[in-house]
């Protein structure tokens, strides 16, 4: 398999796996906390109808949500780079003075 191939079937393996979740999870965190400041909204986060359970829920799903999707872009940033050639040179060194 050659470098490019790796490098694209890993980054869509990574956004298949991580960066999807990553955006429902943010969609999630963004409606949960939307609802938690509407008034007379039925709340219900593990048993618990307080607004700011749900606040803490939706900030806390939307900064998972922003490294969910980071990893993707990562992946494909350093897989898909194009590297820096290293120069070989057999030319010999002047002595030294």
């Amino acid at each position: 398999m050659d470098t490019k191939t790796k490098g694209i079937v890993s980054t869509i393996a990574a956004v298949v796996l991580c960066g999807c979740p990553g955006l429902f999870m943010c969609f999630f965190g963004a409606m949960s906390t939307f609802v938690s400041f509407v008034p007379g909204a039925d709340i219900d986060v593990g048993g618990s109808s307080d607004p700011a359970a749900a606040t803490a829920m939706g900030i806390g799903a939307l900064c998972l949500s922003l490294i969910f999707i980071a990893i993707p872009i990562a992946v494909g940033y350093f897989t898909l780079r194009k590297k820096p050639e290293v120069v070989v040179t057999n030319e010999p060194f002047p002595p030294a003075s």
